[in-house]
């Protein structure tokens, strides 16, 4: 058993590498899809009321309330599967509950890239008005370093730095998946 859990600033690659774990048919679970179902729970859309109930979250059932909600799910595909990935963890806290889960079963991988090639990514996939917004870019940053993103990828077991092509990318990705995390530290280091 592997969880592999992913942490990094929006349009770092969280996306493409969970794209290719579904490829290789790893399941995913995607922390802000709990966010998102939360927010229809609450009548709210999750375009416009993601960050508000991600913190409305964090207050009401403490700040790893998305990693616990997150558990039974990456349980639940454990029991079929030898690897899951956690798709977005956003802060120290929410490291800490899943390896207090995992113990060394649980891989955090920082995906990195500067801000200007994040910023042109989010503008070429333009999902939501933060991905076209420089400004809001930068207070959605903000946001998600409160949450204590930063320390998360200080604390990760894998930096991956994608500022190569998609395709180097997608090999690094693969050989992680592969290889386990000390072939992409070798390779990437």
């Amino acid at each position: 058993m592997r969880v592999i859990g992913t942490v990094g600033l929006p349009g770092s690659g969280k996306g493409e590498l969970a794209d290719v774990a579904r490829e290789a048919g790893i399941p995913v679970v995607t922390m802000g899809d709990i966010i998102r179902e939360e927010c229809r729970r609450r009548g709210l859309d999750p375009a416009t009321d993601h960050g508000k109930i991600a913190k409305a979250l964090r207050e009401e059932e403490g700040d790893d309330a998305i990693a616990a909600r997150s558990l039974p799910v990456i349980e639940e595909h454990l029991e079929s599967n030898d690897v899951v990935l956690v798709d977005g963890l956003r802060s120290d806290v929410e490291l800490d509950r899943f390896r207090e889960a995992f113990g060394d079963e649980f891989v955090l991988v920082s995906v990195e890239a500067p801000f200007e090639t994040r910023a042109e990514r989010l503008l070429d996939r333009g999902r939501d008005a933060s991905d076209t917004d420089v400004e809001a870019l930068k207070q959605r940053e903000a946001r998600e370093l409160d949450f204590g993103m930063g320390e998360a990828m200080d604390r990760a077991d894998v930096v991956i730095e994608n500022t190569g092509t998609l395709e180097s990318y997608r090999e690094t990705i693969t050989r992680l998946f592969e290889d386990g995390p000390g072939a992409v530290t070798e390779a990437d280091a």
